[in-house]
């Protein structure tokens, strides 16, 4: 059995939970998963999941995990997972599992692999496959030892829209958890934001993204016009960021956010390994560069070679009329 960790925050489901879903439901090959909602007065984001294709919903919910904290979450997740057992714990690799997961993974003594973008199954052995040194390379990694085993899903490596919705809402019920105040060492902070404009892509449902192809910082608001027809978020490459044109929150790739939008649309990005890795889960993905040779046009659903600064003003008129 697969037992799919949910993360939420204050109420709201993390939409990278779907796409862990989708991940745990394709492992299952039919057969039934579990998923956890740990926080406080968690039910109705419990409810929310529950319309996955799911044998049960279950809530570890206590007033002490209403603010998360990686001792808080360790402790109660460690004690459903002994009452649960399942042979596999999926993950969606957030900036929150990637804090609580090794710490559980290692006081429960089991194997943890992060950053999964793909599943083997050979003579029933599972193999999940994780990119190296910056998306250059893949390994195929088969985890050891005891179950259960940790598996963490990169974003956009899987698709929250391929999610198998259930004919009816999973049960749900409460799993008893004990939850030592005394233990729990964090004291909570508001979320850190690096800048007043500071976003959090990975939940965008449409994207902007510029590259070197705007030439200068004096050109951007080309693009912010575009997303604001599209109702999009802003986003770069490393080198718009670099070059501080845009903050580093808005940077997509292998050393910024991983997003899978519904729409990603790059404007003069030329789709180096590094930008591609972060962005290539994306539902739809709209290219305009100068160069028919770019290999951005190996991922993208539709290509407009041309130049961006004749193709972006036609669109915005397009849109606004």
């Amino acid at each position: 059995m697969i037992l799919v960790i949910a993360e939420q925050r204050g109420g709201t489901l993390n939409r990278a939970t779907w796409e862990a879903i989708a991940a745990a439901q394709q492992i299952a090959g039919g057969d039934a998963i579990t998923i956890a909602v740990v926080g406080a007065d968690v039910g109705a984001v419990a409810l929310e999941v529950a319309a996955a294709q799911a044998q049960e919903v279950v809530t570890l919910d206590d007033p002490a995990l209403a603010s998360y904290t990686p001792d808080g979450y360790t402790m109660a997740l460690q004690q459903a997972i002994d009452q649960i057992s399942p042979s596999l714990v999926a993950l969606p690799h957030t900036y929150q599992t990637r804090d609580f997961a090794p710490k559980l993974a290692a006081r429960m003594d089991r194997a943890l692999i992060t950053d999964v973008t793909g599943v083997k199954n050979s003579g029933g052995e599972l193999t999940f496959v994780r990119p190296m040194f910056q998306g250059k390379l893949t390994a195929d990694v088969v985890p050891q030892g005891a179950t259960p085993h940790f598996v963490s899903f990169q974003i956009g490596a899987f698709r929250a829209d391929q999610a198998a919705r259930g004919p009816a809402a999973a049960p749900v019920r409460a799993l008893a958890v004990t939850i030592d105040q005394s233990a729990i060492r964090q004291q909570p902070e508001a979320p850190f934001q690096q800048a007043k404009q500071a976003v959090d892509l990975s939940q965008a449902a449409r994207i902007v993204s510029v590259g070197r192809g705007i030439k200068g910082q004096e050109h951007l608001p080309l693009a912010q016009e575009l997303a604001a027809a599209l109702g999009a978020e802003l986003a770069a490459s490393r080198p718009i960021c670099d070059a501080g044109w845009l903050p580093m929150e808005r940077q997509v790739g292998s050393s910024g956010q991983t997003v899978a939008p519904k729409l990603y649309l790059a404007l003069g990005i030329s789709g180096a390994i590094q930008h591609l890795v972060g962005m290539k889960g994306s539902q739809t993905i709209v290219a305009i560069n100068k160069d028919a040779e770019a290999p951005i046009f190996e991922v993208a659903d539709y290509g407009i070679v041309g130049d961006l600064f004749e193709i972006v003003p036609a669109l915005v008129a397009a849109l606004k009329s």
